[in-house]
């Protein structure tokens, strides 16, 4: 064997020596009145990649950035200030971040035919769903009538390009929660994949995305839950998520009951001006960013099984429904979702 020879074989045992395992990082904490989890692999690839601590810190920062402008939970976020602002048409100025989510909320709307309206915030706190005290006490029809005059997306006016919001009625309350969870599922994935991570997988609160593999090589494969009431059964059908967002929507969670005992669901019918009240449990709706999928997976729902399954052919969404029937609980899904599941 030549001396060229042995210093390549040298070389190649150096190289294959220094190879570092693939190992799963993994770490959760809390934020928007939830947890968050995220899991990515790092196969030693990445040149300069952070330590796990400091991908943390990184990640936690933009979810406080996230808070800071959209919870209404939290006084001082600019949502809470816009919300607090007593004057018409006025713009103020709102972070680009704000902006798009609010722009992606009201190009919802008109894909649900009114059924995500992030106007609606003024009858969820009356519902005693929101940041206020909740009141378990159905509203009369006069406090609805009077809560309705400051509902509307057609109240909202927001100029994206300069990211400036305004509104045309006073007391509008803007709440960003069925999208803006979603949202910060998408700015932690996006902050992975700037470092170069391909294989990851980001959750808050139930909402999901994931890109790549997980450590087995294998797609990173979610089970779609069923209702609590469903008698403790397993997963109804799991999916994989690579370049995919997953967002599920149902009234099993939060609910109160009227005096009456009739389960009041927290998602309003912008249309009907009170708590949704039909026989879809719950609905979990795939697309591109976990924004979308949230803002979809709420107005869908509003939506009722025959329509949101109308609306998904016509959108060509990919949507999975479960049905509360007499006799148990049913599935539905759109065409879209059967390719997504012959494909995984």
């Amino acid at each position: 064997m030549g001396a060229k020879t042995l210093a390549l074989l040298a070389t190649a045992l150096f190289l294959s020596a220094c190879q570092k395992e693939p190992q799963q990082v993994a770490f959760d904490g809390k934020t928007m009145g939830t947890t968050y989890h995220v899991k990515y692999i790092d196969d030693g690839k990445v040149a300069n990649l952070p330590k796990p601590e400091e991908v943390k810190a990184q990640l936690e920062t933009l979810l406080k950035e996230v808070n800071n402008q959209m919870s209404t939970y939290q006084k001082d976020s600019q949502i809470s200030q816009f919300n607090q602002m007593k004057e018409a048409n006025k713009a103020v100025q709102i972070a680009p971040d704000f902006a798009k989510v609010v722009a992606e909320a009201i190009r919802l709307n008109g894909v649900t035919e009114g059924a995500l309206d992030v106007t609606v915030g003024q009858l969820v706190n009356l519902w005693g769903f929101g940041p206020d005290k909740r009141l378990n006490k159905v509203p009369s029809e006069e406090q609805i009538a009077e809560r309705s005059q400051s509902v509307g997306i057609d109240k909202l006016v927001l100029d994206q390009t300069a990211s400036t919001l305004a509104k045309t009625a006073p007391e509008l309350y803007l709440d960003l929660s069925a999208i803006a969870k979603g949202f910060g599922v998408d700015k932690l994935a996006e902050q992975l994949e700037s470092l170069g991570l391909e294989n990851y997988l980001v959750e808050i609160g139930g909402e999901l995305r994931g890109k790549g593999k997980n450590l087995a090589g294998k797609g990173w494969q979610i089970g779609i839950e069923k209702p609590e009431m469903a008698q403790g059964q397993g997963s109804q059908v799991t999916v994989t998520l690579n370049n995919l967002a997953m967002a599920t929507s149902g009234n099993y969670r939060n609910y109160f009951e009227d005096e009456q005992g009739n389960r009041l669901s927290h998602i309003i019918d912008p249309k009907q001006r009170r708590p949704i009240s039909h026989n879809l449990a719950s609905i979990t709706v795939l697309a591109p960013t976990t924004m979308t999928a949230d803002g979809l997976s709420t107005g869908l729902f509003v939506l009722g099984t025959e329509k949101a399954l109308e609306v998904a052919e016509r959108e060509k969404l990919a949507v999975f429904l479960i049905i509360k029937t007499d006799k148990g609980f049913e599935t539905k899904m759109s065409s879209e979702f059967e390719k997504l599941l012959e494909n995984k």
